[in-house]
């Protein structure tokens, strides 16, 4: 959940100005999923592999597979964000810690802390009603899909608003309760803690979302969330803002770096 909710926060327009910070945090309750990742966790720590690894970074740099990595930059920061990870043997370092969301004039820039994103960027330019891919490692940048096709998340979902409340950073917050199956048939339940004491227009998200049938947000539901959480048989995914501060944004944040080059594929 956590790349979809990066990837959806680009696209609602919003009347604040200023920069929200979120915390991210995945919880695995299941036995046997849990065992899966002891067990992929042992074999990343085992000396065995580590040297495989090290024997494959090796050969990220020879000539044919750099040169072959070089044209495709989006493959190239994947591989070695992973490399990176692997080699260090901790399998927690893939999930993402947080993200930092700048808003201005309707256009808005994502960062990401952590996991195999790490300080990757999503840039949402309202005039042109485009998502954008930063890469900063590679000084590239990649145009996204930024419209899914219609799908029946939203129609299938059932959604509760309830009558609890509490203070999120200082904001009076409502809880919702929304209920629906994943394509697989397992049960996905997901509580939203939305405020409507924040200027922000959230219900643009179900028109416009990045990746294909994903559902984020939803219609019917009124205000800003200040805290998610998405439960699955396999364990509880939670997201909070830490931060909300109103401030003064310059518009040179909202503007594809110069002469970073344009790559195609992979969003």
């Amino acid at each position: 959940m956590g790349v979809l909710l990066l990837i959806a926060f680009t696209t609602f327009s919003q009347s604040f100005e200023g920069t929200i910070k979120w915390s991210m945090k995945m919880d695995i309750t299941d036995p046997a999923t849990k065992a899966r990742m002891e067990e992929a966790q042992k074999k990343m720590s085992d000396p065995a592999n580590q040297a495989k690894m090290k024997e494959m970074q090796a050969k990220m740099n020879d000539p044919q597979m750099k040169a072959m990595l070089d044209a495709n930059p989006q493959m190239k920061a994947q591989m070695e964000a992973a490399m990176k990870m692997m080699a260090g043997g901790d399998i927690n370092a893939m999930i993402p810690k947080g993200m930092m969301v700048k808003l201005k004039n309707d256009n808005s820039l994502v960062t990401m802390d952590g996991g195999m994103m790490d300080k990757t960027q999503i840039l949402y330019l309202k005039d042109k009603d485009q998502s954008i891919h930063i890469d900063n490692t590679n000084k590239t940048y990649a145009l996204m899909n930024s419209k899914s096709p219609a799908n029946t998340t939203e129609s299938q979902a059932k959604v509760t608003k309830t009558s609890e409340t509490k203070k999120i950073l200082n904001y009076t917050c409502t809880k919702y309760i929304v209920e629906s199956t994943s394509p697989k048939g397992k049960t996905v339940e997901q509580l939203f803690w939305t405020t409507k004491e924040i200027s922000i227009d959230m219900k643009n998200l179900s028109r416009h979302q990045a990746g294909k049938g994903n559902q984020f947000f939803y219609d019917n539901i009124e205000g800003v969330p200040l805290q998610i959480e998405m439960s699955t048989p396999e364990g509880k995914m939670t997201m909070e803002a830490t931060e909300i501060k109103k401030e003064s944004l310059s518009a040179s944040l909202f503007q594809i770096p110069a002469g970073y080059k344009e790559v195609k594929g992979g969003f």
